[in-house]
């Protein structure tokens, strides 16, 4: 139990609101209806409950929801102000209260003749520097003008980053990868696991390696401890430490720990404290993208998540991609008891999507006490996992279509493919179509005939969402409707999306615990257990 008084009471203001009873009373007149009858007595269904803008379409008629449903879930998004929210977003209000910043991820792809004041300052003019800056510099190491300390070129980067410093980037160049340029190979480093950096280091070059340093307060213990590995193998390789200066840049806001560091704080490339590290792969953190796509198509991947900013803006709730998607993971998540969700992409190269959205999602709405500092009494952020098809539906499907839990699901895919071998597209796709249909159709005991192991219930929700291709602009506006939907459920939640606290006291008992193992504290400090593993593995 908290010792703080405030912390004993509960959050009741959103379940006793009329639009929140309104839709526990729909949930009870929904209990029995099946997706297979919805779709019988409406041959118009897809249309309706269908969405698209050039380049990405999004199917939701496979969900237990009727219009009804819709209109009652956007009247709960409408009394928790989500339009005004997210109008205080975009302008550059700190609705970051529990940190005093403003929430601006959204700054870094705006049309640069935009005008964002943050505490009276016009970013726009820095957010443009910073990227002519990366320009001017990945351009020059693409070519080969920028070259290492004894003058060879550049053929590897390593990013060394860790959450968003290492999440976004990695998703993105993997994602990427048709657009990347032959003469650059990219390694990330983010685990403090030696075996991480141990193992990139095999496969790359002291003269020829240019390390990224990726961290928001140069303080990151797991990115400084492993670029510190970095730099003294580039010396011990090298035996000059002037050679950092031509191996190592800096993203980062801390000017005197880059230059502590050892490099030159010409080679860094900053952002501010309102980009927040899940959300940091549109600013100077996204270097790692833009010299493995280059510099064209980097600002190509900014209008992309503009271009899904400016639909979030504009179009009505009804017909909002990121709202809609929204406020079905409300309807499961609140008033079916879903804890779970999965993101299932049939598309390899966006195999390490699913790990990005963890961070996106569970860090930023992983939270039991509101903006008021409130325990809820209502359930918040789900679980969310996944894999790339058709490889999850030989691991983990199993349990999605006959589990006694019911978990929902987006489905993305792709109309065309970068390798078009034989019909393995069409195969992908057909795999695509048939797994969201067989959740929502399932399979009667008639029709297993009578064999209740193949009964498949049915009824459980998917989303299909399907790209034209995925280059950089696609990519773009699909990173950016997660974020807005995320956005959008921590406003109907009450909570700050864009805290971490969660995050903060294990890195505090983490030094605590390196104090006593080097003998600068006794273990009066520890628990019984984690005294007893720490004896373990001193070898006492």
């Amino acid at each position: 139990m908290s010792n703080s008084p405030k912390m004993l009471l509960s959050s009741t203001a959103l379940i006793q609101t009329p639009e929140w009873k309104a839709l526990s009373a729909h949930r009870a007149e929904m209990d029995g209806v099946s997706m297979r009858d919805l779709f019988t007595r409406d041959s118009h269904r897809f249309g309706k409950m269908s969405v698209g803008i050039p380049g990405l379409f999004v199917d939701y008629s496979k969900h237990r929801a009727t219009e009804e449903t819709l209109r009652l879930l956007t009247n709960l998004a409408r009394s928790r102000d989500v339009e005004g929210w997210r109008d205080r977003m975009f302008s550059g209000e700190k609705i970051n209260t529990t940190e005093g910043r403003a929430v601006l991820h959204t700054a870094l792809r705006a049309p640069k003749e935009a005008n964002i004041r943050v505490d009276g300052e016009n970013v726009m003019p820095f957010i443009r520097e910073t990227l002519e800056k990366i320009r001017v510099f990945t351009e020059s190491v693409r070519v080969g003008e920028w070259t290492g300390f004894t003058g060879a070129p550049i053929r590897d980067v390593v990013n060394i980053g860790i959450g968003g410093s290492d999440l976004g980037p990695y998703m993105a160049c993997e994602a990427l990868k048709p657009f990347a340029a032959p003469n650059l190979t990219m390694h990330f480093v983010s685990n403090v696991d030696g075996t991480h950096m141990a193992e990139v280091l095999k496969k790359v070059h002291p003269k020829t390696t240019l390390f990224v340093v990726a961290s928001k307060t140069f303080t990151t213990q797991e990115t400084m401890a492993n670029a510190s590995i970095a730099k003294a193998w580039l010396v011990d390789a090298l035996k000059n430490p002037a050679c950092v200066a031509r191996h190592f840049v800096a993203l980062s806001t801390n000017a005197k720990a880059v230059t502590e560091f050892g490099i030159d704080e010409a080679n860094m490339f900053p952002f501010r404290e309102w980009v927040g590290g899940r959300y940091s792969v549109w600013s100077a953190i996204g270097l790692s993208v833009a010299l493995s796509i280059g510099f064209d198509n980097f600002q190509k991947f900014l209008d992309g998540a503009q271009a899904m900013d400016a639909h979030f803006r504009t179009a009505p709730l009804e017909q909002n991609i990121p709202v809609i998607l929204a406020l079905l993971g409300v309807w499961y998540r609140n008033f079916w008891g879903m804890e779970s969700y999965a993101v299932l992409p049939y598309e390899q190269y966006l195999h390490r999507f699913p790990a990005y959205l963890q961070q996106c999602d569970m860090e930023s709405n992983g939270k039991s006490v509101d903006r008021d500092g409130v325990r809820v009494d209502y359930a918040t952020g789900p679980i969310l996992f996944g894999e790339p098809g058709t490889n999850g539906q030989h691991a983990f499907y199993q349990l999605i279509h006959q589990g006694t839990s019911v978990i929902p699901c987006d489905f993305i895919a792709c109309r065309e493919t970068y390798n078009p071998l034989g019909d393995l597209h069409k195969l992908l796709l057909a795999n695509f179509l048939a797994q969201p249909q067989a959740l929502m159709q399932g399979r009667t005991l008639a029709e297993a005939g009578g064999n209740p192991q193949k009964v498949f219930e049915g009824n459980r929700p998917s989303t299909s969402i399907l790209l034209d291709r995925l280059d950089p602009f696609s990519l773009g506006m699909l990173i950016a409707l997660y974020e807005h939907k995320v956005f959008v459920q921590g406003i109907i939640w009450n909570i700050n999306s864009y805290d971490q606290w969660g995050v903060e006291l294990g890195k505090v008992l983490a030094g605590n615990i390196l104090d006593v193992w080097d003998g600068k504290k006794d273990t009066s400090s520890l628990d019984g257990s984690t005294a007893g593993l720490l004896a373990r593995l001193r070898g006492a």
